[in-house]
């Protein structure tokens, strides 16, 4: 089909994102949507931008592009303790666009949109020169004044992180068929890639988090950069006892073939898991409920004193990750 015989942008917002669209969407017939906040509650606003090439490979399903694009934002209210209300979604498509590639994405963020409670509520589709570009802003909501900051970890307090992590830099690696990846059974190669093109958002540990960590954020660039942002952006550091941090079957299965992955697990990003600093109290109460909700919850280390980049102990050795963090530029 050709530029001229394609369907105009009304048209595409009709057949393909007003079907998926929520309530505050109005149909997507308006210029904007209306989102009325529960009493008592403060909206908090997120916003990642998504760039083939640079968060994501051209080759993905459209679907798997769609959950990411959704999922990484979700994954950034989750931890604030935010509860999803909806998003906002600026989509532009390259010239080589087509209208099977964007019935294939409707399809996989509508069923991303069901499954992380959050509503589309509107946004804006154009034609781009450059590559594919996506860029999702959604709202949450917590009780007033009761959003989890990362600047509030206190000494003495646990970190603890959700889920594994280095699956998804690990899934990504895969892509290129590195050496180590044949000591690795399809099943375990499935699983690094699905952790790399499906972002797991842990929104359903909102209200526990609320209720028991003093500070968190999500694991989007790296564990050992994300928390030396945390750390640093609460006047603290940090010592990990670095055998505690958790790793899937077939990541520890990767690290055995390959001890320098190890490294990759802990600086990698995409795992979109949360870090979080627990005061050793509520320790209890906050795993029993991670478990109730089916969200396996690591400790793997506590909040020291001092400015100096977080410790990483293993084997007698200490290490600190002077690169630890993915960087946009």
């Amino acid at each position: 089909m050709s530029a001229s015989e394609r369907p105009s942008e009304d048209s595409l917002i009709a057949r393909f994102f007003a079907p998926i669209a929520g309530e505050g969407a109005l149909g997507l017939k308006d210029d904007a949507a209306r989102l009325t906040p529960k009493p008592g509650h403060d909206l908090i606003l997120t916003t990642d931008a998504l760039v083939a090439r640079v968060h994501f490979l051209p080759e993905d399903s459209p679907g798997s592009i769609a959950r990411k694009a959704l999922g990484v934002n979700v994954s950034d209210l989750a931890a604030k303790g935010a509860d999803p209300a909806g998003f906002l979604l600026s989509l532009a498509l390259p010239d080589d666009w087509t209208e099977d590639w964007l019935a294939d994405f409707a399809d996989g963020l509508g069923q991303a949109s069901h499954d992380f409670s959050c509503p589309l509520l509107g946004g804006d589709t154009v034609k781009a020169r450059g590559p594919l570009t996506l860029s999702v802003t959604a709202v949450g909501q917590v009780p007033t004044g009761r959003m989890v900051q990362r600047t509030t970890a206190q000494v003495g307090d646990l970190i603890c992180v959700t889920g594994t992590i280095g699956d998804a830099a690990l899934g990504l690696k895969l892509r290129s068929a590195p050496a180590w990846s044949e000591s690795l059974s399809p099943d375990e190669k499935a699983h690094l890639a699905d952790r790399y093109l499906h972002p797991r958002p842990r929104h359903q540990l909102a209200a526990t988090l609320r209720d028991h960590a003093s500070a968190a954020m999500d694991v989007s660039d790296g564990l050992a950069g994300d928390l030396a942002k945390m750390m640093m952006a609460s006047g603290v550091s940090a010592l990990v006892e670095a055998d505690q941090v958790p790793l899937s079957a077939a990541a520890a299965e990767a690290v055995q073939a390959s001890s320098e992955l190890f490294d990759l697990a802990l600086t990698g990003g995409d795992d979109y898991e949360i870090l979080c600093t627990v005061p050793q109290k509520s320790l209890d109460s906050f795993r029993q409920e991670a478990d109730r909700i089916g969200i396996s919850l690591s400790v793997i280390g506590r909040v020291v004193a001092g400015h100096d980049r977080p410790v990483f102990r293993m084997n007698g050795l200490e290490r600190r990750y002077d690169v630890g963090s993915y960087q946009h530029f």
